[in-house]
């Protein structure tokens, strides 16, 4: 049926169609005269493309290769940790061991001896000075020592005399057994103090000249 409007032609419904499809197929074939190489390069990319799994039984065996993979890099890293835990302790252990030792041994170490105590008196001096002189292997007896002392200077260590030919010389005798600076620098014991008032000291320097002279200060009954 056509229209009746001046300038205007209806077309039938089936004309429609027809016009439209052959509009489509031009546009196509224009559009592949224009851009044959778009075309081209389309095909050339998706023949590139790697091809994925296209079923279920490719698809389960990829995942089971990367769960395999997976499974043995989780046990590589647990023994490595096991390694490691098992490194650690045992170094452990030898430091306590180490230490166990050390301290076994500072408890064994002997304590040293406590100092022996002296009486400051004329028993502790010559008591002191024996165990010095037994040490020295010098000969004498508590009684030889005791004897001439209380002889030469009654027991007192700081006596001197002032009178007798060494005093007229210039170097009287001193001390607990009276002993001469020159005799006492001589025979002087070491382990023992340098002042010839030191009673421990006078008496180990006169039992060492008298041991060297007499045997023993045991053979000293006079002036000597």
């Amino acid at each position: 049926m056509r229209s009746t409007i001046s300038g205007y032609t209806r077309l039938p419904k089936i004309h429609k169609f027809s016009v439209a499809g052959l509009a489509a197929t031009g546009a196509a074939v224009v559009a592949v005269a224009v851009a044959p190489n778009a075309f081209a390069a389309d095909t050339a990319s998706a023949a590139s493309v790697k091809p994925v799994a296209w079923n279920a039984k490719s698809f389960g065996e990829t995942q089971q290769d990367a769960l395999e993979q997976h499974t043995d890099a989780a046990v590589t890293a647990a023994k490595a940790d096991a390694g490691k835990a098992s490194a650690d302790k045992e170094r452990a252990e030898k430091q306590a061991a180490n230490r166990s030792t050390e301290r076994k041994a500072i408890e064994a170490k002997p304590a040293a001896p406590a100092k022996k105590a002296y009486a400051n008196n004329v028993d502790g001096w010559i008591r002191e000075a024996l165990d010095i002189l037994r040490a020295k292997g010098i000969p004498a007896s508590y009684d030889g020592i005791k004897r001439n002392v209380m002889r030469e200077s009654t027991g007192n260590p700081r006596a001197i005399n002032n009178w007798d030919v060494n005093a007229v010389n210039g170097v009287p005798s001193k001390g607990l057994l009276q002993v001469i600076d020159p005799t006492f620098k001589a025979y002087h014991v070491e382990g023992t103090s340098w002042d010839i008032y030191d009673p421990v000291a006078n008496i180990a320097a006169a039992c060492n000249y008298a041991a060297d002279k007499y045997g023993s200060m045991d053979n000293v009954n006079s002036a000597y």
